[in-house]
């Protein structure tokens, strides 16, 4: 749940932002050109919360609100920016893209002959992965792992 709430104060965040910096110029501009004008500041402001802030403090605003880090495995150290920048990249192609997995998958599953019908790539269960290793944890548990490989080198 904490990880929803994240991305939703991402988003907030994100899309208040843009709307604050650009609301000056929309005034004067048609529907295309307020979308295009509020297009620029969303993505800029989506990479450096995304990218620069997780790099240089090991989560994003939400992340950091809800109390989670984000860490690459196996070490649970920071992720580079590399792996952020793709991360980030994967996040914009997928994350529009989960309200057509669903109607697809509702769809499929109606098609039948009155039952639920076989499940789809796109329903399979897949626990909390992320395509290039890395993982968003709590911070408290974060901390208490570092205590616990720290107490084991000694």
């Amino acid at each position: 749940m904490r990880r929803y709430l994240a991305v939703g104060l991402d988003c907030y965040l994100c899309l208040v932002t843009s709307g604050l910096l650009v609301r000056p110029y929309v005034d004067s501009a048609t529907v295309p050109q307020a979308v295009a004008l509020l297009i620029g500041p969303v993505l800029a402001l989506s990479f450096v919360n995304q990218v620069v802030l997780t790099a240089v403090v090991g989560a994003g605003a939400g992340k950091l609100i809800m109390g989670i880090r984000v860490v690459s495995l196996p070490d649970a150290g920071r992720p580079g920016p590399g792996r952020l920048v793709r991360r980030w990249i994967h996040g914009l192609c997928w994350l529009p893209l989960q309200p057509w997995y669903g109607l697809r998958a509702h769809l499929a599953r109606t098609a039948g002959e009155g039952g639920p019908g076989p499940r789809t790539a796109c329903e399979e269960v897949v626990p909390h992965t992320d395509p290039l290793g890395l993982r968003q944890v709590r911070r408290s548990d974060l901390l208490a792992h570092r205590r616990a490989v720290a107490g084991r080198a000694v």
